[in-house]
């Protein structure tokens, strides 16, 4: 049952880790983070529970490694420990402002995370802490945006908030072509069908078949967080229709 003045009880919010660079070209921005977390702590506090995916994006893509002549298979382990910085990163941010915080990683490092356990990640979002899932699905092949909407599933989370540097979903690259329209809403067949960059076509599948919605909004307008949280049409909403 969501919060008497919410939409949603629970929500699951997918960050590119391009997003955490700021300005920079490579790697973590401090200052952009604490920005991050700030926006994340005044949303906890309104009472829903939140879980978060990180993308590798600013460290180490696989995909990428393995076009330039890497094993696919090691470049995909590379860029899910990539993840596991960012998450850490992320998990120390929210700390400082005293937002209690668990990183849950898919595979197995004692000593930086916990091992991730659906039941128990839905007792520490239960009890009021953040959950950052790490490496994304443990396997390679698999991105973060699959990793995000399995998670999600398993924690029966209401919506996917996937949270960029633009402010919804174009049918063509908005940058390139000043020209773009912006979607308000689509249902996930016209991602399929279109090709659309909303998230994977593993991932947006996984979502039509479980009926999980996703909202892709700008993360970089302070406040947008908040504002998807309530329910404001902010982006783009990917649905039944």
């Amino acid at each position: 049952m969501a919060t008497p003045t919410l939409p949603y009880r629970r929500v699951l919010l997918k960050l590119s880790g391009e997003a955490l660079m700021g300005e920079k070209e490579y790697g973590l921005d401090s200052d952009t983070i604490r920005s991050f977390a700030e926006e994340i702590r005044d949303v906890r506090q309104l009472g829903v529970e939140i879980a978060i995916v990180i993308g590798a994006g600013n460290i180490f893509r696989g995909l990428a490694a393995a076009e330039a002549g890497m094993d696919r298979v090691a470049g995909d382990y590379m860029g899910m420990l990539a993840t596991v910085i960012n998450s850490l990163a992320l998990q120390d941010a929210l700390e400082q402002l005293g937002v209690y915080t668990r990183v849950m990683s898919a595979i197995s490092m004692q000593e930086v995370a916990e091992p991730y356990i659906r039941r128990r990640a839905v007792r520490h979002l239960e009890k009021g802490r953040i959950v950052i899932f790490a490496a994304g699905t443990g396997n390679p092949y698999f991105t973060t945006d699959t990793a995000a909407s399995l998670r999600a599933m398993e924690i029966q989370a209401d919506i996917i908030f996937k949270a960029t540097k633009v402010d919804g979903v174009y049918d063509r690259d908005p940058v390139k072509h000043p020209d773009a329209v912006k979607f308000d809403e689509l249902t996930y067949l016209d991602v399929l069908q279109k090709g659309l960059k909303v998230m994977d076509t593993t991932a947006i599948s996984l979502c039509m078949d479980n009926r999980l919605p996703i909202m892709v909004f700008n993360l970089t307008k302070r406040g947008n967080i908040r504002k998807a949280i309530a329910g404001e049409s902010i982006g783009t909403y990917v649905g039944r229709g």
